[in-house]
């Protein structure tokens, strides 16, 4: 069984460093580059891992997460979806205008603007884990705009799934994903792994032990 972790928009890999304690073999592909659609993203991660599977995805990984499990189930065992919703995207409009910010700003403007949305606190966003490939951002944003509706496979998982939040999140409320087991992280916001590493990897923890 491999542990695969997924990260978010509009990090890299590098946002799982502080998970490395807990699963220091997980594989962590970077998903920027895999095509134009979460399940050309999906059928390139799972291209790559063998054998047996246990995805952690955040927001956008959560996404790729989804798409995997629709495109393998046989192989995905469980998931843990931090600060993602199995829905097709509630706001494509606001695509477009994330889209917009990165052409004009590049990816210090995005960052700019999403800070205050992923962290409870900004004093926790670290710039270096930012990636900063415009072209790879905006066709990120693209995918995540057009994902398929997963509400489905998150139900068929049952209770193989679960969905982690910050108090503070702003993308996906525990109301919202209240049919599904849910664990909300205080004093978090977006990025839960980041902001309350401890408590997240307490989580994770608990989670892979009942996998």
């Amino acid at each position: 069984m491999t542990v695969v972790l997924l990260h978010a928009l509009p990090l890299d890999e590098r946002m799982w460093e502080p998970q490395r304690s807990v699963v220091p073999d997980a594989v962590a592909p970077r998903l920027y580059g895999r095509g134009q659609s979460m399940d050309e993203w999906a059928r390139s991660v799972a291209g790559e891992v063998d054998g047996e599977l246990v995805l952690v995805g955040a927001s956008m990984g959560g996404y790729c997460a989804l798409a995997l499990a629709r495109r393998e189930p046989q192989r995905v065992r469980a998931m843990l979806l931090v600060g993602a919703r199995p829905d097709a995207d509630p706001t494509p409009e606001r695509r477009a205008a994330m889209i917009d910010v990165i052409r004009r700003e590049g990816p210090d403007g995005l960052w700019r603007e999403m800070v205050p949305k992923l962290f409870a606190d900004s004093g926790n966003a670290d710039a270096r884990l930012l990636y900063r490939e415009p072209d790879g951002l905006v066709a990120a944003v693209e995918a995540i705009r057009d994902r398929a509706d997963s509400t489905d496979v998150a139900h068929a998982y049952a209770d193989r799934v679960r969905f982690v939040v910050g108090e503070h999140e702003n993308f996906a409320s525990p109301g919202e994903l209240s049919e599904f087991d849910i664990r909300v992280v205080p004093a978090a916001g977006h990025l839960v792994n980041l902001e309350r590493p401890d408590a997240f990897n307490a989580e994770l923890r608990e989670f892979l032990a009942g996998v």
